[in-house]
């Protein structure tokens, strides 16, 4: 089935599904990735090529993981904002905004877990 730029792929022949995946993954830019094991019970959902599109953009693909994306203790305030005209320059070129938009796509698509430090990251 195909509606605008969705696709959902659906067969009970694994070695078609395979080849057609591949085929799509070749040629275009695939964000969802749904997976099921019947054997093991298990159905979830994965960002797992956009989001590591989106820590290639903003240069943090080397970056550690962590077992939370916020620490108790940490601190967003104004003494972090820039102070002066260099630092407000500085800052100009780093895309913020569009890192944030990024996040919250990936909250709203399969990342709930993310959705607190988001909200607090875009206030900030």
């Amino acid at each position: 089935m195909i509606y605008v730029d969705d696709i959902l792929l659906a067969t009970n022949d694994n070695s078609l599904l395979y080849e057609v995946k591949q085929f799509l993954s070749n040629n275009f830019d695939i964000g969802i990735k749904i997976h099921r094991e019947r054997s093991q019970g298990i159905l979830g959902v994965s960002q797992e090529t956009y989001i590591k599109k989106v820590l290639e953009r903003f240069n943090m693909k080397d970056c550690p993981p962590s077992v939370a994306p916020i620490m108790k203790g940490d601190k967003l305030d104004l003494s972090q904002c820039p102070k002066n005209d260099f630092e407000r320059e500085h800052m100009k070129n780093i895309p913020y905004a569009s890192t944030i938009g990024s996040l919250m796509y990936a909250q709203v698509c399969t990342r709930p877990d993310i959705a607190f430090v988001v909200g607090v990251l875009g206030r900030y």
